[in-house]
C-alpha cells in the first residue's frame, strides 16, 4: 500500500533526445540569456573605418615628436631663415626621450621627403635636417586657425567644458592642458584663453579652473549636442503618427561591422533608447541613487556626459586616458573601458597605436566612413599635414636631396654599418628604385634656395 503511494512521486528523469534537442536550441540563440537588459560585458568588435584613421595617427605622432626635439635642437639656416638641427643630434635625442632604436629616426626621415628635408650644411659640413615648406605651411594653417578660433569657438568649448563638472564647475589645470590638442587650444590657453577673459573664467591658486557666470552667455549654453542633433533629426523625419516617445531620450546609434544583435539585445536597446535621464549640465548630487531605475538613469546620463565631451574636441576623438581624467566629473564608472564597450552603437575603441597600449574613442555618429562629417579649419589644417605624410617616397625628386647628403649616410646610420643599411635600403635593390648621381662622388655641399623646394 506504501508503495502504490510513493510510485507517482517518482517522475522519470527526460529523454535524452529532448535534452539535446534543448542544447542545441541554446547554442543557436544569440545570448544565451532571454533578460531584456544590455549585457554587462561585450567583445570589441572592429570597425576598420576608424581603425584605419589610427595607423595615419601613428606617423602624425612620430612626426610632432620629432619636430619637437627638431625645435629643441634647432639652430637658424643661412638663407630662408628655416630652422635645421644637426642630425647626429635629433638622433641621439630620439634615441633617448622618444627610445628609438638606432635607425628609426634617420628610416622615418627618408620615408617621408615631403615633410622632412635632409642636406649637408654648407657651413658646418654636417648632415641636418629641416622641415620643407609645404609641412610648415600646414603648421602654420593649424596656428592661425587655433588663433582665429580663440576668441570665439575655443572659450565656448572651455566653458561648457567646465560646465560638465557641477556643481562647483571647476577642473583642474592641468587635466585640461592634457586635453588641450583635442579642444583646439594652444599651448599657451592659460594665458590666453583663461587669462585673458577674467570675467569669464577664474584661475585658483591650487591649480584649478573656475566657470564664470555671465550676462552675454548664450541661452542655449547648457543643452548637449545630441539634443540638438535629436531635435534637428525628429524635425526633419518626422512622419505622421510616429511616437515621440521614441525619439525623446534617444542616442544615435551605427553598429559596428559584424556586430551581432539578438532578438533580445534589440528590445534591450529599445527599452534603454526610451529610458529618461538628466542633462549632464544639471546637478544630481543631491538625487536618490538607491533604486535600481535610479542607477540606470544615472548610467544613461554618463553616456551622455562623454557624448557631450567628444562633441566638444575637434576631431571627435580622445584617447581613454584623457577621458579617464575627467571620469569623476563626468560620473563614469571606474572601469571606464568596459564602460563604454556596452554602448559600441555611440562609441568606438581603437586600440592601433603604441603596440595596443593606446586607446582612442571615437564619437561614431560624427564620422562617414572615415571621414568627419562636420569639419572645421583646425581640422582641415590637420588633414594637410596628414596628406604630406601619406604621399609615397618615390613621388618625391630625392635625387637632389640625396646628392646634398653627400657623406651624411654615416650620420644617418649612426656609423658605417648603419649607414651602409639605410643606404642599400633607399639606394639599392631593396628600396626598388636607384639614384641617378653618385652621392659619394658629388660632396659639394651646395644649397640654395630652390633646392628646399624640390617636393614642389
Amino acid at each position: 500500500m506504501m508503495l502504490r503511494r510513493i510510485a507517482p512521486a517518482l517522475r522519470p528523469p527526460p529523454p535524452p533526445r529532448a535534452a539535446a534537442t534543448v542544447g542545441v536550441a541554446a547554442a543557436a540563440a544569440p545570448y544565451s540569456s532571454k533578460s531584456t537588459s544590455i549585457p554587462q560585458k561585450q567583445q570589441r568588435v572592429r570597425d576598420h573605418s576608424f581603425d584605419g584613421i589610427m595607423e595615419v595617427q601613428k606617423r602624425v605622432r612620430r612626426f610632432h615628436a620629432l619636430h619637437a626635439l627638431l625645435l629643441y635642437a634647432a639652430a637658424p639656416a643661412r638663407g630662408s631663415g628655416a630652422v635645421s638641427a644637426p642630425f647626429t643630434r635629433l638622433g641621439a635625442l630620439a634615441r633617448r626621450q622618444l627610445r628609438l632604436a638606432p635607425l628609426d629616426a634617420g628610416r622615418f626621415l627618408l620615408r617621408h621627403p615631403h615633410v622632412f628635408h635632409l642636406f649637408l650644411h654648407p657651413v658646418h659640413r654636417m648632415l641636418h635636417a629641416r622641415l620643407t615648406p609645404r609641412a610648415a605651411a600646414a603648421l602654420r594653417a593649424e596656428a592661425d586657425a587655433m588663433a582665429a578660433a580663440l576668441n570665439t569657438t575655443s572659450v565656448l568649448r572651455l566653458r561648457k567644458l567646465l560646465l560638465l563638472a557641477p556643481p562647483h564647475c571647476r577642473l583642474r589645470l592641468e587635466n585640461i592642458r592634457m586635453l588641450r590638442r583635442d579642444l583646439g587650444l594652444p599651448d599657451d590657453f592659460a594665458d590666453s584663453v583663461i587669462l585673458s577673459n577674467p570675467s569669464l573664467f577664474r584661475l585658483t591658486s591650487d591649480g584649478f579652473v573656475e566657470f564664470l557666470p555671465s550676462p552675454t552667455d548664450r541661452p542655449d549654453l547648457t543643452v548637449a549636442a545630441v539634443e540638438r542633433a535629436r531635435e534637428r533629426h525628429y524635425r526633419e523625419h518626422r512622419a505622421p503618427g510616429s511616437a515621440e516617445e521614441d525619439a525623446r531620450f534617444a542616442f544615435p546609434t551605427r553598429f559596428p561591422p559584424g556586430f551581432k544583435i539578438g532578438k533580445y539585445f534589440r528590445i534591450a536597446v529599445w527599452k534603454w533608447q526610451r529610458l529618461p535621464y538628466a542633462s549632464p549640465y544639471l546637478d544630481v548630487s543631491g538625487h536618490d541613487l538607491r533604486s535600481l531605475e535610479a542607477q540606470r538613469r544615472m548610467e544613461k546620463r554618463a553616456v551622455a556626459a562623454v557624448h557631450e565631451l567628444l562633441s566638444l574636441t575637434v576631431e571627435k576623438r580622445t584617447t581613454l586616458e584623457r577621458l579617464a581624467l575627467f571620469r569623476e566629473a563626468l560620473g563614469v564608472p571606474k572601469k571606464i573601458k568596459e564602460f563604454l564597450l556596452k554602448y559600441q552603437g555611440i562609441f568606438y575603441i581603437s586600440t592601433r597605436g603604441n603596440q595596443g597600449k593606446l586607446h582612442t574613442v571615437f564619437l561614431r555618429e560624427a564620422y562617414y566612413k572615415g571621414e568627419l562629417i562636420e569639419q572645421n579649419e583646425i581640422y582641415e589644417a590637420r588633414r594637410n599635414l596628414e596628406e604630406l605624410l601619406m604621399i609615397s617616397p618615390q613621388k618625391a625628386n630625392l635625387d637632389r636631396m640625396f646628392t646634398s647628403m653627400g657623406r651624411g649616410w654615416e650620420e644617418l646610420g649612426g656609423g658605417r654599418r648603419g649607414g651602409a643599411e639605410l643606404r642599400d635600403e633607399f639606394l639599392g635593390d631593396g628600396g626598388g628604385h636607384k639614384k641617378n648621381v653618385d652621392a659619394d662622388e658629388a660632396d659639394s655641399g651646395e644649397d640654395s634656395g630652390v633646392e628646399s623646394l624640390y617636393i614642389e
